[in-house]
């Protein structure tokens, strides 16, 4: 089932999500329902907060990307319970969207090479080192589980210069191809 996306705004998305038990009722569903909402949106990553629930479920679906980085041929992954334990390397920056953020885009630094430790969906615990373009879905990612947005990263007058648009979004203006939900 595609579920709305929870726009700029809406509470659930700047607090800091709770872990999750194997016995957490649905949760296979739930994730199944997450990759196909992402789908639909055309993202490469969906936190269980953009779909209202505070819990710390991310799905990271990085094939559509395989044809100019075959590197991610089929990677479909899910983070459980994901902390990002350690972060090292220059400061990259890259432009970054998010599907909570409809419409707006900016460059955002981030370390190039991070340490996590995650549950995979049959809840075995994994630690991995990770960096290059996974590197950076996942911190954008796990930011949506700390209650963090890629805007909090932006520089004063970049956020000034994107004033209007996060008014528009908390108005209830989007324009967007998925379904959302807005704040109004």
């Amino acid at each position: 089932m595609i579920l709305p996306i929870y726009t700029y705004g809406q509470p659930v998305l700047r607090k800091v999500a709770e872990d999750i038990t194997p016995d957490y009722p649905g949760l296979k569903e739930l994730i199944s329902n997450m990759f196909e909402t992402l789908d639909k949106a055309d993202g490469v990553g969906l936190a269980a907060p953009q779909i209202g629930l505070p819990i710390r479920v991310v799905v990271i679906d990085l094939d559509v990307l395989s044809e100019d980085l075959p590197e991610y041929k089929d990677f479909r992954k899910v983070y459980i319970n994901a902390h990002v334990l350690e972060t090292s390397g220059e400061m990259e920056p890259m432009d970054e969207g998010c599907l909570s953020l409809p419409g707006i885009h900016e460059s955002v630094k981030r370390p190039g090479h991070i340490r996590v430790r995650y549950m995979d969906e049959d809840f075995n615990e994994h630690e991995e080192e990770v960096e290059g373009y996974l590197a950076r879905v996942m911190q954008h990612e796990f930011d949506h589980i700390e209650g963090k947005m890629f805007i909090d990263h932006l520089s004063p007058l970049r956020k000034q210069m994107i004033k209007g648009k996060l008014a528009a979004m908390l108005k209830g203006k989007v324009n967007c191809s998925y379904k959302v939900r807005t704040l109004k």
